[in-house]
């Protein structure tokens, strides 16, 4: 009996000390690595927006998702139902009007520019949308 006392009173003495350490731990001073660095000035360097760009289909979305994946930016989807485009992108590289004229130059329509009329004429049938004017 005497004995199971002993090692229960070693075995908290372990738990409790190893629990005191790691509170104790002073984590400021870590030096973190390169990469966890840029991961953490990438977060504060991006700015997310939503753009409403017209399309119909699959075949739609893959150009207009394309279009928009230039220098700067880091995530573009769009949603055929919303039409709605999220960008994910770097306003220091990139600029909003800068992505959006590039979709209109492969033929779809967004809030503050129109696609050539020429462009969206050689759209696939199943891309052709109803117009703004």
């Amino acid at each position: 009996m005497k004995t199971v006392k002993i090692i229960i009173i070693a075995l908290l003495a372990v738990v409790l000390g190893s629990n005191s350490y790691a509170q104790t731990h002073d984590h400021s001073k870590m030096d973190m690595s390169k990469n966890q660095m840029d991961a953490k000035m990438d977060m504060t360097s991006t700015k997310t927006e939503t753009i409403k760009v017209w399309g119909e289909c699959e075949t739609c979305q893959a150009s207009i998702e394309k279009a928009s994946k230039i220098d700067g930016v880091s995530k573009a989807n769009w949603d055929k139902t919303t039409k709605l485009l999220t960008l994910v992108y770097d306003p220091s590289k990139v600029k909003s009007d800068d992505i959006q004229k590039k979709i209109a130059a492969v033929g779809y329509d967004t809030e503050k520019y129109k696609a050539d009329d020429k462009v969206y004429a050689k759209l696939n049938a199943c891309c052709k949308y109803v117009r703004k004017k």
